[in-house]
């Protein structure tokens, strides 16, 4: 599976599993990140290739955002860790338009215009920050 940037600067290729499957965060950190909400579907980083230059931002002690320097693109969430997954961005890979939403996290902090519809596991800022590393702080 392929994926690239807006510019094409950025290639990233996932060789082997990943998961075929999209969850979403309404954080407000990926909320002010995204513009509205962030969504990804996780590939072991042993699946992943990435050919092009890439900015990273460190976005808590724990984790970084990759993103396209030219264009802007986002790539990637990534707990810090070689064996860490990658956390990718669908819009990137064409065949990843195909995979169903099933999951959705800080979902009580979903803005109006970015609530999603369906039936797929929902968790809210407490229940996901009861089991999960998070950012102290990070309200709307």
């Amino acid at each position: 599976m392929i994926g690239r940037c807006l510019c094409r600067a950025v290639t990233i290729t996932v060789e082997g599993p990943h998961k075929e499957t999209v969850g979403a965060c309404h954080c407000r950190m990926c909320q002010i990140w995204s513009g509205m909400m962030f969504g990804c579907f996780k590939a072991p980083a042993a699946s992943v290739t990435v050919t092009g230059a890439v900015a990273e931002y460190r976005s808590s002690d724990f984790a970084t955002r990759a993103f396209c320097p030219t264009c802007g693109s986002h790539l990637w969430f990534r707990d810090d860790g070689e064996d860490e997954p990658y956390e990718l961005v669908p819009g990137l890979f064409p065949e990843a338009a195909s995979f169903p939403l099933v999951s959705e996290i800080y979902a009580d902090r979903a803005p109006a215009y970015a609530r999603l519809a369906g039936d797929h596991r929902r968790s809210t800022a407490s229940e996901y920050e009861a089991g999960n590393k998070f950012v102290e702080g990070d309200k709307p």
